[in-house]
C-alpha cells in the first residue's frame, strides 16, 4: 500500500480530498476550521450563541442536547433527518450536513412552529430545560416520516429525553396531535365554560370553539381529544416534511457537494480522519494501529468525558461505503460493521414481514431488543460495530449475535479477511478476537430453520433507555425425532460475568434431550454452575442476577413450547395461567384525564393560564445561567475535589496545574480573603478544606482557566496526599459508633406510651424496621453561577442557578469579607431545584466568587453532571425502627418510634428536615399515644439536604408500613385499617396543633368512588388466579402536608411593583421561578388586583437588590406568602389611586396611571407579608408549626412480572384538595410531576455508595452519578392511565384567594404505587403458601420485587427472610 501522503495526493487531484471542512446551522453557511476535532457539535453549538440546545449529562442519557442533523444520500437522492445527541457527536463528524437546533424552528417574535405552539398551549413546559430536547426529538421523526407517524412511534421517539417537572402527561398530548390517529373532538369529556358562557379549552384555558357550550363550571379533560391536529404541508425526498413555510430546506450546496477525505487535528495532537474507502481505513489502522475507528462515538465520547482516556488517533468511517452496505442474501443478511442501529433495526422490520415466519425468528429477537437499547438519538448513530467491538459485558446484542450463530468478517491491514463465529469471538473484559491491524468488517446473520427459536431477554432497572442488569440471549432447534429433540441450542448471557458468557455446559446437557418438563428441571440446576458470580462481584445484586439467568431460561422454555403447542407439534400443553410468563409486554400510550372547577377572581385568578415563560422556553430562548456569555476576559472555574472519605491532607501539589494550558490561577484554604467556614444553619463546613477531608467530593479549592476543559484539565493535575483516617459510611455505622451531629436529637411525646403498652388496652404490639432510601434531584439543569465584580471590585454581582439567592449573597459576602448590601445575586429562572439549589449551590457560587474578586475577572462554573450528583447531596435516607399497640379492630393506641436521617458530613438542613419527618410521622392517623425520638448521623459521605417534601414522605411512610402491617396482622384490608384511624375535624395532633377545616374525609371517599375500589379489588383478585407468572396490585394512600416553614422567622415574603404610564405593571418578588409556575400565579394576582389583563403584567427575575432577606423557593409556600406580598402593595397602590379614579370613569388603566403620574401619585409600593399564627415552641415540643394542611389521596394499580421483578404502572388515580385554585392548569401539572418524581422515589431510582452494604464501590463514593446508572423514570414509567382531580367547593380560608399550596403535598402520594407493588408481591407469595407479612424497603426496584416474590425458582439463591442491600 502507498503512502497516505500519496494516497492525499491522489484524492486531491480527484477532488476528494478537501483540507475545508463546512457545515451548514439553521440555514447559515459555516466553514470549520482546522484544530477543532475535540469538540463537540453541542460545545460548537453553544459557542457560536445557539444556546437553546442544553447540556444536562454530557452522556447522551438525557436528551437536553438534542438536535437534528440532515445529510443527502447521493445513491438513493433523498435526504436523511434523525435526531443525535450533540454532546456526544463530534464536531467534524456533522461535517457536509445541515444541522437544525431549536432556534431554527420558530421565536416568539417571528411566530412559533407548531410543535412549539403546541407543547406551550398543552402546558408541557414547566422549567423548560428540558423542553428543546423534546421539540428537536419530535421534529426530526415528523420530518423524517412521509405520513403522520402513530402515537407508539410519538412516544418511542421520546424515549430518549428526560423530563423532572411534568411528569410527561401533557408533552404527550401536546405531541399527539401530529398523530394520525383522529379522535373526534373531547369524547366523553364534560366541558368547561366561562362566565359568559363559552366554551374553554382545558389545553388552552381559553375561549374556543372545539367544543359544546355548557353552563358547567368543571371540566374533565381527557388526553388526545383536542381538535387541533396538525397534518404535513407538503413532503419531499429532499427536505421530508414540512408544517410551515418557514421550514429550512435542504442546502442545495450540500446537494452539489461530494462528500471529501478529511484529514484535521484538535486539541492536544488529536488527529481526525475521515477516510471515503476501505483502502484508507485499513492504510490508516497500518499507520496508527492504536487508533480508535468511530460511527457513533457513543462510547468513545463516554470515555474521554468520564473516564478520562484520551486517544490520539480517530478514524470516523461511516463515508465508507464498504462498511456501510446492509445484503439481504438467500442465506441470511450481512450487515456492515458501520451499520446505524436505527437503520439496522428498519430493515429487520422490513424483512419480518417479507420471507417466511420461520427464517426471522432472530430477526424478531433483534428487533425487539434494539427497541429497548438506548434512545432513538442514540440508536440513529451508534453502530453495529461498535456495539459489538465495545465488547460491554452487558450489551443488549451482543448475547443475541452469539446465541443466533451469527459470524463475524475480520479483515487485517493487507486486506486478508477471515471468519469467526460471534460465540468465540469475546475473549475477556472489553477484550475481543482482534488483532491491532486488524478491524471488523461486516457481520452474517442466519435465517433461522424451521423450528429453530431465537428470543431475546432483558431486565434493566428502567424499561427503556437504561443499561440492562442481566441480558439474554437464547436460542434452541428442535428436530422430530419421534419425539422433538434438541438438536442445536445456544444459550448466551450479559451481565453475570466480565464478558458475554456463553452457558456452555447447559449447552451440551440440552442436546440431544427430549424436549420436556424433566429436561427444563435438569437444564435449571445445570445453569446454576454454569453462571457463577462471587459475592462482591461488581454490580452487586449477585443473587438477583443468579436468578435472572435461570428466570430468563424458564420463559425461553415456556415460549417455546407455547410456539410448538400452537403448531400442535407437542401435546404437553402449557397451562393456560403460565402464559403470562410468556407473553411480550406491550405499552399502550398514556390517556390522562383532569378534573378541576374554574372559580375566577377578577381577570386573572383562577384562570388556568399558560406558563408565562412557555413561548420562550419553546423556542430555546429562555435564558439560564449557563447560558450568560463571558466578556472576553471572562475565565472558568473547575473545582479541585477530594478522593477519600475521611483523611486527613499531607500535602497539595498544583506543578501540574499550573504548567497546564490556559491555566489562570489555584485558590485553596490560604486564599480565602474572609472566613473560610460556611453553613446554612451552623458553620461546620469549610469553603475548601484545609487540614481535613470528610467526604469524597468535598471541595479543596478551585482552579480557573481560560476554557471549561482547560479548567477541569488544571484542576484533574493537582495532586492531593493523604492520611486516610477511618469513614463513618451508613446510619447502623453511625448509630453504632454514636456518631450524630451536635443538638440533634429531638423528642415528641403525646399520652404515655410505655403505660399503653403495659395496659391491656392493647390487643397486638408489633416492632419493626423500615429501611428508606434517598434519592437524587436530577434537576435537568446543573448548578452554574457566572460571578464579576464592579466599581473596580469594590461590589460583586453574580448570576446563579438557585432557588435562594440570598444565600449565594450572604455566602459570597462572608467569604469575601464584603458587606451583603455590595453583593447582588440575580436568578431570571432554573432549570428544576427541588430543594437541591436551596443550600448546597451556594458554595459553589462562593468557590467561584474568590478567583472573580480576586482577579477581579468574571469566572463561570457549571459542574458537569457527575460532580454534581456527587458533591451536592440528596434526598436523606431514614432508619425507623417503631413499636405499635392495637386493638383486634385495628384501632391504632400508641406509637413509640425511633427515627435517624444520614445527614452526611455537615448539618447543612438536615435538623429542620429531621424534625418535619416528626410531624408528619402520624401521616393521617388518630394515635392517642406517641413518643417520637429523632437523631441526625453523622457520615463521611457529602451532606444531605433538602428534596421537595423536605423529609415528610420519609416520615409518612413509615407511618404507611406500619399500618399495613396492621392490616397483615389482623387479616383485614389496609384501606380499613386506615379509615377506622383516620384524623378528622378537631383533631389534636401529637405536637399540640389541631386540625381544621380537614377535608381527609370527602376527599377519600370521592377518590374511593372514583376508582370503584371493590370492583378493582375484584377484578385484581380474578387477574391474579388466572395468571401465575403476572400479579395485579391495588393501593390507596392519603396524605396530610403542613404548610409552611416550621422555623417562624422564614415565613415572610417581600415584593416590589411598580405600575407603569402605559398601564403595564412590573413586579419584583423574593421567590424564585423554577418551573412551578410561581412567577405566572403572582402576575395573575397582580393583574386581577388592578383589574388587567395578564399580558399587562411582567416580572423579570429575582434580584436581592430589589427585595433583600427572602426566604428560599420552599416549603410550597411561595404562592402564598409572594402572592399575599404583591396583593398588599398593589393594594397600596390601589389605595393612592382611588382619589383619582373616583373623580372620572377612565376608558383604561393606562389613562388612570397616566392621570396619577401627572398628579404625582407614587406608582411604586413594597409589599410585605407574614404568615399569621405560626409558631413552635421545641422545649415543650407544642404549638402549630403550620399554617394549614393540604390533604390528598391517591389509587394505584400496578402489575409486575414476578420472574424478573419488572413492572408497570396501569392506572394512578390522584385527588387533592387545593382550596380554590390560583391556576388549576398549571396545580395539576404540579401534581402530575410530583407524582412522577414520587414514583421514580418509592420504585425507580437508587442510590449506590462505596458502604457496608456495597462493598464493589470505592468507600464513600456514588456509585450512581449520572443517567448511565441512575435512573429517573422516563415517558414509558407514565401510569398507562393518569386521572387528576381537584376537590371542589372547599375554598381555604389560610390563604390568598382562598387557594392552597401545591408544590410538595402531591409526590407522597406515589406511595400507593409503592403498596400497589407489594400487593401484587402479596398476591405471588400466595402462590406458594406464604402469607405472613414481610419487609419491603423502597424503592421497589426489579430486584426488591423480584426477590420477594418467592417461588422454586429462586429458593436455591436466597431465604424467605432475603432484604436485598440499600445504601441507608
Amino acid at each position: 500500500m502507498g503512502s497516505l501522503k500519496k494516497e492525499e495526493e491522489e484524492l486531491e487531484q480527484l477532488g476528494e480530498y478537501s483540507k475545508e471542512a463546512i457545515l451548514y446551522v439553521n440555514g447559515v453557511r459555516r466553514v470549520l476550521l482546522d484544530g477543532l476535532a475535540h469538540l463537540t457539535l453541542l460545545e460548537y453549538l453553544r459557542d457560536i450563541g445557539l444556546t437553546g440546545t442544553k447540556l444536562g449529562c454530557g452522556e447522551g442519557g438525557c436528551g437536553a442536547c438534542t438536535v437534528m442533523v440532515s445529510h443527502y444520500d447521493k445513491e438513493l437522492k433523498k435526504s436523511f433527518h434523525y435526531a443525535v445527541n450533540a454532546c456526544l457527536a463530534p464536531l467534524y463528524s456533522v461535517e457536509g450536513m445541515h444541522v437544525i437546533t431549536v432556534e431554527g424552528l420558530g421565536s416568539h417574535k417571528q411566530g412559533l412552529h407548531p410543535i412549539q405552539e403546541s407543547l406551550a398551549r398543552s402546558h408541557g413546559s414547566q422549567c423548560g430545560f428540558c423542553t428543546p430536547g423534546f421539540i428537536m426529538s419530535i421534529y426530526a421523526l415528523l420530518r423524517s416520516s412521509q405520513k403522520p407517524p402513530s402515537e407508539e412511534q410519538i412516544e418511542e421517539c421520546l424515549a430518549g429525553n428526560l423530563c423532572r417537572c411534568t411528569g410527561y402527561r401533557p408533552i404527550v398530548d401536546a405531541f399527539r396531535v401530529f398523530a394520525k390517529t383522529d379522535d373526534t373532538p373531547y369524547i366523553n369529556t364534560s366541558t368547561l365554560s366561562s362566565e359568559g358562557g363559552e366554551f374553554v379549552c382545558p389545553s388552552t384555558g381559553k375561549p374556543c370553539s372545539c367544543g359544546l357550550k355548557s353552563e358547567s363550571s368543571c371540566t374533565t379533560h381527557e388526553s388526545g381529544t383536542h381538535s387541533k391536529r396538525y397534518a404535513p404541508v407538503s413532503y419531499s425526498e429532499i427536505d421530508g416534511s414540512t408544517y410551515t413555510d418557514k421550514e429550512f430546506i435542504f442546502p442545495p450546496e450540500l446537494l452539489l457537494r461530494k462528500s471529501t477525505y478529511l484529514s484535521l487535528t484538535g486539541f492536544g495532537g488529536l488527529k481526525w480522519f475521515r477516510p471515503l474507502r476501505l483502502k484508507q481505513v485499513l492504510e490508516l489502522k497500518e499507520k496508527y494501529p492504536d487508533a480508535k475507528l468511530l460511527v457513533g462515538n457513543t462510547e468513545v465520547g463516554i470515555e474521554t468525558r468520564l473516564k478520562k482516556i484520551q486517544y490520539k488517533v480517530l478514524i470516523f468511517v461511516t463515508h465508507v461505503p464498504e462498511l456501510s452496505k446492509l445484503t439481504v442474501k438467500d442465506d441470511g443478511i450481512e450487515i456492515g460493521s458501520a451499520v446505524r442501529l436505527s437503520e439496522l433495526l428498519k430493515v429487520l422490520r422490513t424483512v419480518i414481514t417479507e420471507r417466511t415466519a420461520h427464517e426471522t425468528s432472530a430477526c424478531k429477537a433483534f428487533v425487539e431488543q434494539l427497541k429497548w437499547f438506548a434512545g432513538v438519538q442514540i440508536r440513529n448513530v451508534a453502530s453495529v460495530g461498535g456495539n459489538i467491538c465495545t465488547a460491554s459485558p452487558i450489551s443488549d446484542l451482543n448475547p443475541l449475535w452469539m446465541a443466533s450463530r451469527a459470524k463475524f468478517q475480520i479483515i487485517d491491514c493487507k486486506g486478508n479477511i477471515r471468519t469467526t463465529l460471534a460465540e468465540n469471538f469475546f475473549l475477556g473484559y472489553r477484550k475481543v478476537d482482534l488483532t491491532s491491524g486488524e478491524i471488523l468488517l461486516s457481520v452474517f446473520l442466519p435465517w433461522t430453520r424451521p423450528f429453530e427459536y431465537v428470543k431475546e431477554y432483558k431486565q434493566a432497572h428502567r424499561r427503556d433507555d437504561d443499561i440492562a442488569i442481566v441480558n439474554a440471549g437464547i436460542r434452541v432447534h428442535l428436530e422430530d425425532r419421534g419425539g422433538w429433540v434438541v438438536s442445536d441450542a445456544s444459550i448466551a448471557y450479559g451481565g453475570v460475568a466480565p464478558l458475554s458468557l456463553s452457558a456452555m455446559r447447559t449447552k451440551i446437557f440440552l442436546i440431544g434431550k427430549s424436549w420436556n418438563q424433566e429436561v427444563l428441571q435438569g437444564a435449571l440446576k445445570v445453569l446454576q454452575e454454569d453462571v457463577l458470580l462471587k459475592d462482591d462481584a461488581p454490580g452487586g445484586m449477585v443473587e438477583f442476577r443468579k436468578s435472572l439467568s435461570v428466570s430468563f431460561f424458564f420463559k425461553f422454555f415456556l415460549w417455546v413450547s407455547y410456539q410448538m403447542e400452537r403448531k400442535k407439534c407437542i401435546k404437553e400443553s402449557v397451562p393456560l395461567s403460565h402464559l403470562s410468563a410468556v407473553r411480550s409486554f406491550h405499552r399502550s400510550s398514556v390517556i390522562g384525564a383532569q378534573d378541576y372547577e374554574v372559580i375566577k377572581r377578577g381577570t386573572a385568578v383562577g384562570s388556568p393560564e399558560v406558563h408565562l415563560s412557555a413561548r420562550l422556553q419553546v423556542t430555546g430562548e429562555a435564558e439560564y445561567a449557563d447560558d450568560t456569555p463571558l466578556p472576553p476576559n471572562g475565565l472558568h472555574a473547575a473545582l479541585i475535589l477530594s478522593r477519600k472519605p475521611h483523611a486527613r491532607i499531607r500535602s497539595i501539589d498544583d506543578s501540574g496545574a499550573k504548567l497546564s494550558p490556559g491555566f489562570a490561577g489555584i485558590y485553596l484554604a490560604k486564599d480565602v480573603p474572609a472566613d473560610n467556614n460556611i453553613g446554612p444553619v451552623v458553620e461546620d463546613e469549610e469553603l475548601f478544606a484545609s487540614e481535613f477531608v470528610t467526604c469524597v467530593g468535598q471541595v479543596i479549592g478551585v482552579v480557573v482557566a481560560d476554557t471549561n476543559e482547560n479548567a477541569k484539565l488544571a484542576a484533574r493535575k493537582v495532586h492531593v496526599e493523604y492520611e486516610e483516617l477511618p469513614a463513618i459510611l451508613s446510619i447502623q455505622d453511625a448509630i453504632d459508633a454514636k456518631n450524630f451531629h451536635p443538638n440533634t436529637e429531638r423528642c415528641f411525646r403525646k399520652g404515655d406510651v410505655d403505660i399503653c403498652f403495659q395496659s391491656s388496652q392493647c390487643d397486638h404490639v408489633i416492632e419493626g424496621e423500615v429501611r428508606v432510601g434517598g434519592q437524587e434531584h436530577f434537576y435537568l439543569e446543573p448548578n452554574s453561577s457566572v460571578v464579576w465584580t464592579m466599581d473596580g471590585g469594590n461590589e460583586v454581582h453574580m448570576i446563579s442557578s438557585a432557588q435562594a439567592p440570598q444565600k449565594h449573597q450572604n455566602y459570597v459576602s462572608h467569604v469575601l469579607g464584603l458587606p451583603v448590601s455590595k453583593v447582588v445575586c440575580k436568578t431570571k429562572r432554573i432549570g428544576g431545584g427541588f430543594g437541591g439549589k436551596e443550600t448546597r449551590s451556594a458554595f459553589i457560587a462562593a468557590a467561584a466568587a474568590v478567583p472573580a474578586y480576586l482577579l477581579n475577572r468574571p469566572v463561570k462554573i457549571t459542574l458537569d453532571r457527575d460532580t454534581d450528583m456527587m458533591i451536592t447531596g440528596q434526598r436523606h435516607s431514614f432508619l425507623g425502627k417503631y413499636k405499635v399497640g392495637f386493638t383486634n379492630e385495628g384501632k391504632v393506641l400508641a406509637l413509640d418510634l425511633e427515627i435517624y436521617n444520614n445527614g452526611g458530613n455537615s448539618l447543612d438542613l438536615s435538623l429542620s428536615i429531621l424534625e418535619r419527618a416528626m410531624f408528619h410521622s402520624d401521616n393521617v392517623y388518630e394515635i392517642p399515644n406517641v413518643k417520637i425520638v429523632g437523631r441526625v448521623c453523622f457520615t463521611n459521605i457529602p451532606s444531605n439536604t433538602a428534596f421537595r417534601g423536605f423529609g415528610s414522605p420519609q416520615g409518612m411512610i413509615i407511618a404507611e408500613n406500619w399500618i399495613q402491617r396492621i392490616a397483615a396482622e389482623l387479616k383485614k384490608s389496609p384501606e380499613e385499617m386506615k379509615e377506622i384511624n383516620f384524623q378528622g375535624e378537631g383533631s389534636i395532633l401529637h405536637y399540640g396543633q389541631q386540625l381544621k377545616h380537614c377535608t381527609l374525609g370527602p376527599l377519600w371517599n370521592q377518590l374511593k368512588s372514583s376508582c370503584e375500589f371493590s370492583r378493582a379489588r375484584y377484578q385484581v383478585d380474578q387477574f391474579n388466579i388466572q395468571n401465575r407468572w403476572r400479579k395485579r396490585g391495588i393501593a390507596m394512600v392519603p396524605t396530610k402536608f403542613g404548610i409552611g416553614f416550621t422555623l417562624k422567622h422564614m415565613n415572610q415574603a417581600g415584593a416590589l411593583v411598580h405600575v407603569y404610564t402605559d398601564g403595564t405593571v412590573l413586579v419584583t418578588h423574593g421567590g424564585v421561578e423554577m418551573g412551578q409556575g410561581l412567577h405566572t400565579k403572582v402576575a395573575q394576582v397582580a393583574a386581577s388586583a388592578f383589574n388587567i389583563p395578564l399580558s399587562s403584567v411582567f416580572i423579570s427575575e429575582t434580584s436581592t437588590d430589589k427585595v433583600p432577606n427572602a426566604s428560599p423557593t420552599s416549603a410550597s409556600a411561595s404562592s402564598d406568602m409572594y402572592g399575599a406580598a404583591v396583593l398588599d402593595a398593589c393594594e397600596k397602590i390601589k389605595a393612592r389611586m382611588k382619589p383619582i379614579a373616583s373623580q372620572q370613569n377612565f376608558s383604561s388603566f393606562a389613562e388612570l396611571a397616566s392621570a396619577c403620574y401627572v398628579e404625582r401619585i407614587d406608582l411604586s409600593a413594597h409589599g410585605f407579608y407574614i404568615t399569621p399564627e405560626i409558631d413552635f415552641d421545641w422545649t415543650t415540643g407544642k404549638g402549630n408549626p403550620f399554617n394549614y394542611f393540604t390533604y390528598g389521596a391517591a389509587f394505584a394499580e400496578v402489575e409486575i412480572d414476578t420472574l424478573t421483578g419488572d413492572f408497570h404502572t396501569r392506572v394512578a388515580n390522584v385527588f387533592l384538595d387545593l382550596g380554590y385554585s390560583l391556576n388549576p392548569a398549571i396545580d395539576v401539572g404540579q401534581i402530575e410531576g410530583a407524582f412522577v418524581q414520587g414514583l421514580g422515589w418509592v420504585a425507580l431510582e437508587e442510590l449506590k455508595w462505596g458502604d457496608p452494604a456495597h462493598k464493589w464501590i470505592s468507600p464513600g463514593c456514588l456509585y450512581t452519578s449520572g443517567p448511565g446508572n441512575y435512573k429517573i423514570p422516563s415517558i414509558n414509567d407514565v401510569p398507562f392511565k393518569f386521572s387528576v382531580s381537584l376537590l371542589k367547593g372547599h375554598p381555604n380560608v389560610k390563604a390568598i384567594h382562598s387557594s392552597k399550596a401545591v408544590g410538595e403535598p402531591p409526590f407522597f402520594l406515589a406511595s400507593a404505587v409503592f403498596f400497589g407493588i407489594k400487593d401484587a408481591i402479596r398476591a405471588a407469595r400466595a402462590e406458594v403458601g406464604s402469607n405472613e407479612w414481610f419487609p419491603l424497603d423502597n424503592p421497589a426496584t426489579p430486584e426488591r420485587i423480584r426477590m420477594a416474590c418467592l417461588d422454586e425458582i429462586i429458593e436455591p439463591f436466597v431465604s424467605t427472610d432475603f432484604r436485598a442491600k440499600l445504601s441507608v
